[in-house]
């Protein structure tokens, strides 16, 4: 499915480097995550235990706590740095909890969340099949997974300003919404919806772009990236690129963005293999008695 794999240490480094300048440049982020709130209005249950995965530096966690006072919520983020500045979102009388540790393997029970949030964070896992398994694994039945995440035409620009100086890989790419939707289906997930919105972000120059990436930490993180660094010619034209592509005196930035939920399955529901046909698990406890005498 996918055709890139990303560095998830360097992923790692960029997240905990941009811990302490990320609220500065975290405006999208927080304009996603309003939309991504509604979502939750499907869950009509009071939730036990929620899951913020990608919790960065605790914002859309404060909302989730605000939001569900009586539950046990969770910030979850694979960077260090985020969740020692998530701490100040974390309100005395009502504190959430931080776990540090990564999408693909969280250290939850099976069946233990009835809420999974996510905003803004799937688009740093490669492995689609580890991460929706890992998502089906610990949702309880009926559970809700709500997350947000970007799509192929992020930063489009600025790809193409790159383009145009060298065939090296300059700028993350992002896995379609098709794509997405078919590893939600063959995890198990229950009736998935998903949703594309694009968002036009301008700046005076690319270099305010680039800034804002870097102190995101979303910079470039293929595996196959080049590890030299970039001559100043091919930068100088690469930006003299970009420059031509200012529309009423800004310089435009494009984000996709695919928001989606989806159910945890019941005991049993079959998952698709990659190779083709399906596998289900059930419980020992639920074959008890099965076994004729």
């Amino acid at each position: 499915m996918s055709e890139f794999h990303l560095d998830r240490d360097r992923v790692r480094r960029n997240f905990g480097r941009a811990a302490r300048s990320y609220e500065r440049h975290d405006a999208l982020q927080r304009e996603v995550q309003q939309s991504l709130l509604d979502r939750l209005g499907f869950y009509l249950e009071t939730p036990a235990r929620v899951l913020d995965v990608g919790a960065g530096t605790g914002r859309g966690t404060a909302l989730l706590k605000q939001r569900y006072a009586k539950s046990e919520v969770i910030a979850v983020d694979l960077a260090l740095p985020m969740l020692r500045e998530a701490k100040a979102h974390s309100g005395w009388l009502k504190p959430f909890r931080r776990v540090c540790a990564e999408a693909t393997a969280l250290p939850f029970p099976d069946h233990s969340v009835d809420v999974l949030h996510s905003n803004l964070c799937f688009q740093w896992v490669d492995d689609l099949v580890a991460l929706f398994g890992e998502c089906c694994r610990v949702l309880k039945p009926g559970g809700l997974l709500a997350f947000s995440t970007f799509g192929p035409d992020t930063l489009k620009e600025l790809r193409a300003a790159w383009a145009a100086v060298d065939g090296h890989s300059h700028v993350s790419r992002f896995l379609d919404m098709h794509d997405i939707g078919d590893a939600m289906i063959n995890a198990g997930l229950r009736d998935p919806v998903l949703d594309v919105e694009r968002y036009t972000l301008t700046y005076s120059e690319p270099r305010k772009l680039l800034e804002e990436l870097r102190g995101l930490g979303a910079t470039h993180a293929d595996a196959a990236r080049e590890r030299h660094l970039t001559g100043k010619s091919h930068y100088r034209a690469m930006l003299a690129a970009y420059e031509a592509m200012r529309v009423d005196g800004r310089i435009p930035a494009t984000w996709e963005v695919v928001t989606a939920h989806a159910w945890g399955p019941p005991p049993g529901q079959s998952r698709r293999l990659p190779g083709g046909g399906e596998v289900a698990s059930f419980s020992l406890s639920s074959l008890r008695g099965s076994r004729r005498r």
